[in-house]
């Protein structure tokens, strides 16, 4: 069936690239990866996306919600500032929803907390499960610092979490229940995380390659990403379809021939009533792993007939897990306003089995249409189509 776009008006982006989208368009032109050293001690070596710029402290009044991911997602606020404000002036706080999503949420805090447990015997006096740890801590701090009372819940499907919610939003605004929302999402490193990929013998030692010949795994990353939609206004992009599938083939495997993630593609496309024809970028899961890539390659090649320019954005980000839905499709946005495509990092010399045109220099051609992918464990699936205004 086929749905109103959703009308972006805004948007916002942290990763291991920058502190925002200027940043972020720099390293990507120059084809310089965010990826280096973890910034704490681990029993193995990998590459990893950290988030180096400043960070604000939260008001005295939110204090106890006080996490390296709150920070981070107010720091995301702070670039929204002005759009926000129209936003409130625009419409009743009860209009405007707070959908996001994340994927480890406040491990990276409870893992500090219990460091100190086991130090001293006690927990630190500051440290507060439910407003540090939990999934919807954050939603509390969003709608403290932006007024928005509409609807809010959080996602957590693994790597789509911050994808999901555009199709929340889509469906809210179809319902008549919300006029605007902040949509996307946040993830932080933590142990946990990378202990659990290093158990499944998934992680690059170096960074990440997506595509090439010789990748070897995954680079985890962090990092958020906020859009703003609204039903009225001056949209910069548009998100036309979004596709959602859940094939459940295997809880940390694609299915080999990629069948979910060719699903979601071809659903976004006709919920927009769009034609392959008419995408002129993918931007894809694209995680480095020899199952991941080959699988999605196939689902590519099978719903375009003609190449289509394939880039893996996770070679400068790594992967950020929950956040990574929200990240690229602001690098699919930044692909439709700028005009220019990034490389690939690390593609070359590209798996001959891959068969996909994957740029690795920076390919400068008008983008109408890109999709971008975000494909998560248990086999779920989502694909946005993002699109000029």
């Amino acid at each position: 069936m086929r749905t109103d776009p959703l009308r972006v008006t805004d948007y916002a982006v942290l990763s291991a690239l920058g502190a925002d989208r200027a940043q972020h368009l720099e390293a990507l032109g120059a084809g310089r990866s965010g990826l280096g050293p973890a910034p704490f001690e681990l029993p193995f070596t990998t590459a990893v996306g950290a988030v180096t710029a400043a960070l604000p402290e939260l008001p005295a009044a939110l204090a106890p919600w006080s996490t390296r991911l709150a920070r981070m997602t107010a720091q995301l606020l702070a670039q929204l500032d002005a759009p926000l404000r129209r936003a409130r002036q625009r419409w009743r706080p009860e209009r405007i929803a707070v959908l996001l999503g994340t994927s480890t949420a406040g491990a990276d805090s409870t893992e500090r907390a219990y460091r100190t447990f086991v130090q001293t015997g006690a927990f630190p006096d500051r440290y507060d499960f439910l407003r540090q740890h939990t999934f919807g801590a954050v939603l509390h701090v969003v709608q403290a610092l932006t007024g928005a009372a509409g609807p809010a819940w959080m996602v957590s499907t693994a790597c789509t979490s911050s994808a999901k919610p555009f199709a929340s939003a889509q469906r809210l605004m179809q319902a008549g229940a919300i006029d605007a929302a902040i949509v996307g999402g946040v993830d932080t490193l933590c142990q946990m995380t990378l202990h659990g990929f290093e158990a499944l013998q998934a992680l690059d030692r170096g960074a990440c390659r997506p595509f090439a010949r010789d990748r070897l795994g995954i680079s985890i990353g962090e990092g958020g990403a906020l859009a703003l939609v609204e039903r009225q206004g001056d949209a910069r992009v548009l998100v036309e379809g979004v596709g959602e599938t859940s094939d459940a083939y295997h809880v940390s495997a694609p299915h080999p021939e990629g069948h979910g993630a060719l699903a979601a593609m071809r659903e976004a496309l006709q919920q927009a009533g769009r034609r392959p024809a008419d995408v002129d970028h993918v931007n894809a899961h694209g995680t480095g792993t020899r199952l991941n890539d080959s699988a999605e390659a196939k689902a590519i090649r099978a719903v375009f007939e003609d190449p289509v320019p394939v880039v893996s954005t996770k070679g400068y980000t790594g992967h950020t897990l929950g956040a990574a839905g929200a990240i690229e499709f602001v690098f699919a946005a930044c692909a439709i306003e700028e005009g220019w495509i990034p490389p690939s990092l690390g593609a070359a010399p590209l798996d001959p089995e891959i068969q996909l045109h994957v740029p690795t220099a920076v390919l400068r051609t008008p983008v109408r249409r890109a999709l971008s992918n975000s494909f998560a464990f248990g086999g779920n699936n989502v694909s946005l189509l993002v699109a000029a205004p």
